[in-house]
């Protein structure tokens, strides 16, 4: 945990009576620190510094109430804390916490019986409301609660996954997916191009208890209707100009699996009709036959149209609108999510380099500023993009400015990248190296205290979503004149 959170005058309300609390954290300074902050409160906290010393006291001095848990910890994880709970307690009550930024670690927490995840440094308050919620769930709780999958292997799923982040918006996607993965619900995945919308929908087919069968991605917008109405369910002998054979289509092949239709909202109106027979009755009829065939697929879609608008144009049915639209997961343009730019491109580096049988490959500190300031209109893919060319370019294992797009060095030099904020009079040079987030929260308070606070016009300035400014102004608890 970090040990730089300033917990004074936070208030962590307890329940009407004292809880019991297990405290699990390697760092001795920190897990002190939050551990009196709680008994200030009321809650009866036990504390422990390693995950075996963390199982000997849930075992000799439970049962307790919740456990919170850092996730990286030497010799054993939170994961591995976790797993061992609730072999012991199927109903315990476990809050994850890390300042490592790993989305696929929060999903991966969710599925193995974590209440939630929290990313450090975490807001205090939204640890309060989360634990509360917490211990209402202990009161409550049933036998109905699952346990993990048998034989799943989180360690391969979890490194096996290329969901990297630590923005607050990633992490929620992550919970999504590991909540909806077990499930048969249809699932429609929002997100602007290159967001990542299918590596989404194969996350939820190798999570789910379909994953031994097969995922069949089709682009719907890349086909003519009348070869994508073939290729989804299949035609008979003769029924067309062509068609020498029979062919099962892609419904077909994909039985008992996944179906992932990536652009659905380019579909004609006549392909919609064919399709919402499929999520109502579970049947197709291939081309040129009369005779309907059953299939068993789970139907995961994406799209980076409105939906929404589009049934209102009347330009998409509004019956399958909401056949597809069960659970929707909205992924966030990588401009709504610059924290997670340095762990992208350490990914993504990684990745190139053993594709191309490289070394290790380094960005240097003008480089990287060039890619943090980018609008990014082509979202992950473009950064993973932009990263493979400067390695081809980078002759030293170093990739420098030179190496990048010119697109990007010409609007820093038109817009240079912001600096930090101007250390007080009498200050040293350490003061203006600050963290990114509080780069962040300095700038988006200049842009609010310029337009007067008008959200609408900030958020446009900013080039993010008014929901998001309001998340920010939330966490950081701006009022007029703070800057």
């Amino acid at each position: 945990m970090a040990t730089d959170t300033a917990y004074a005058g936070v208030r962590v309300m307890p329940p009407r009576r004292p809880a019991r609390l297990l405290l699990v954290d390697d760092d001795e300074a920190a897990c002190r620190m939050l551990g009196e902050v709680l008994e200030r409160e009321g809650y009866d906290v036990h504390r422990a510094l390693s995950v075996r010393d963390g199982l000997a006291v849930f075992d000799t001095e439970g049962p307790f109430d919740a456990v919170l848990t850092d996730l990286r910890m030497p010799e054993a994880s939170g994961l591995d804390l976790l797993s061992a709970v609730r072999e012991r307690d199927a109903e315990a009550l476990v809050l994850v916490l890390t300042a490592f930024g790993d989305a696929s670690a929060a999903g991966e927490a969710i599925r193995a019986g974590a209440y939630d995840f929290i990313s450090k440094p975490y807001d205090l308050a939204e640890l309060r409301s989360t634990l509360t919620r917490a211990l209402e769930r202990r009161k409550l709780a049933t036998a109905r609660q699952e346990s993990p999958p048998h034989g799943a292997e989180p360690e391969t799923a979890l490194t096996r996954s290329t969901m990297v982040g630590h923005s607050p918006g990633i992490i929620d996607v992550m919970k999504q997916v590991a909540r909806v993965a077990s499930t048969q619900a249809s699932v429609l995945i929002l997100g602007e191009t290159g967001t990542g919308k299918e590596l989404v929908a194969r996350t939820i087919h190798r999570f789910s208890d379909r994953a031994d069968r097969r995922m069949v991605a089709v682009n719907c917008s890349a086909l003519a209707e009348g070869l994508l109405e073939s290729e989804l369910f299949g035609h008979l002998k003769g029924a067309f100009t062509g068609a020498v054979a029979n062919r099962p289509g892609l419904f077909r092949e994909a039985d008992k699996g996944t179906v992932f239709l990536d652009e659905i909202g380019d579909i004609s109106p006549g392909l919609q009709a064919r399709l919402l027979r499929v999520l109502q009755e579970q049947e197709i009829v291939p081309v040129g036959s009369e005779t309907p065939v059953k299939v068993d697929v789970r139907i995961i879609a994406a799209t980076h149209r409105d939906l929404a608008q589009m049934v209102r144009e009347k330009r998409f049915r509004e019956d399958l609108f909401y056949r597809l639209n069960v659970v929707t997961i909205t992924l966030p343009p990588l401009r709504e999510r610059r924290q997670d730019i340095p762990l992208l491109i350490d990914h993504f580096l990684t990745r190139l380099s053993a594709r191309h049988g490289r070394g290790p490959v380094a960005i240097d500190p003008e480089a990287q500023s060039l890619l943090l300031a980018w609008h990014w209109p082509g979202n992950v893919r473009e950064l993973e993009n932009v990263l493979e060319r400067a390695m081809v370019l980078a002759e030293l294992d170093v990739i420098g400015p030179e190496h990048l797009p010119e697109a990007l060095r010409s609007a820093a030099a038109v817009e240079p990248v912001p600096a930090a904020a101007p250390a007080p009079s009498g200050a040293g040079p350490e003061a203006e190296l600050v963290t990114l987030e509080e780069l962040d929260r300095r700038h988006v308070f200049r842009v609010l205290a310029a337009t007067k606070g008008n959200r609408e016009e900030s958020a446009r300035i900013l080039g993010i979503s008014r929901r998001t400014l309001t998340r920010m102004i939330q966490r950081w608890h701006w009022t007029s004149g703070a800057v």
